[in-house]
């Protein structure tokens, strides 16, 4: 049975990651019956304490439950949980649904989509999201989908307790296409608002000051709210994001253009700018990290 006596259905997440732990906390917090696995078994720790229930391998959870949440690196670990040994084209799966939170090619989540259908039958959405762990501690991500329009409604009261909007783009790998067009616009806010922030800086205004300064102008927004103050003050523990992630997306980005022949220089040149962040900061530092690229000499 993946249905509960109030008529919800039984969810599972896997990955348990900085996205994934706050996520999960928020469906148990609405009551849900969830099955969890990660592949470091300590991070389910808090989730147990709160009522989760732990499975010992992705295809456990998905024996356990109709929709199954999954958010996890990149395509190699999605593949890996879908595919590998224990993995979800090992159960039955006629009726069961995989929301994948990951952010992964536009074509690679076709063919994993594809593959895992006439593996088992299991239906997929792609729903990478946008807000960060502030967004998915606060339920106020916003998450753009591909895939089937019954499948979305399905899983739209579940995905509401963990974020404030959920849109519907179109077939599968509409939603891994959205994310990449927020990323341009992420990423490249990233580097201009370092850019910005240091230019403050060194001109000797208070650069803390910034987002008061232009709030309610053109140059107001979310990033500049948040992290201008992360930049000035150092703040990078816990990160927004890795700077691993933001590279893989851009680059992502890049590919894609390539292949639809979108000129995308603005996205590129943030590419390489976080290529040197991870090789001057380390790929897994926080993103805002960018901002020390341009810090002067000691």
């Amino acid at each position: 049975m993946t249905e509960t006596a109030d008529g919800h259905e039984r969810v599972g997440y896997l990955g348990l990651g900085l996205m994934g732990l706050p996520m999960t906390q928020r469906l148990l917090a609405a009551g849900y019956d969830v099955t969890v696995w990660n592949r470091s078994p300590g991070k389910a720790v808090a989730l147990v304490e709160a009522g989760a229930t732990v499975a010992t391998k992705p295809a456990v959870v998905a024996a356990n439950a109709g929709i199954i949440f999954m958010c996890v690196t990149d395509a190699a670990a999605v593949e890996e949980v879908v595919f590998g040994a224990g993995g979800l084209a090992s159960v039955p799966g006629v009726g069961k649904l995989v929301v994948d939170f990951s952010s992964i090619h536009p074509d690679a989540t076709r063919a994993i989509a594809a593959r895992l259908k006439a593996a088992n039958g299991m239906g997929w959405i792609d729903a990478p999201v946008s807000g960060g762990t502030k967004g998915a501690q606060e339920g106020t991500l916003a998450i753009m989908a591909g895939g089937d329009a019954a499948d979305v409604e399905r899983v739209r009261p579940y995905i509401l307790k963990m974020a404030r909007g959920f849109t519907h783009m179109g077939p599968t790998g509409a939603g891994q296409t959205t994310k990449l067009c927020n990323q341009v616009i992420v990423g490249c806010a990233m580097a201009v608002l370092a850019e910005a922030t240091r230019l403050a800086v060194n001109a000797g205004i208070d650069a803390k000051r910034l987002p008061e300064a232009l709030a309610g102008g053109f140059a107001d927004s979310i990033p500049l709210q948040l992290f201008v103050p992360r930049m000035v003050a150092g703040i990078h523990t816990p990160p927004l994001g890795h700077i691993s992630t933001m590279l893989k997306d851009l680059d992502t980005v890049v590919d894609v253009a390539h292949d639809t022949g979108t000129p995308v220089p603005m996205a590129a040149l943030a590419a390489q700018l976080f290529r040197m962040a991870a090789a001057t900061r380390g790929a897994g530092a926080d993103a805002l990290e960018i901002y020390k690229l341009s810090a002067p000499k000691v």
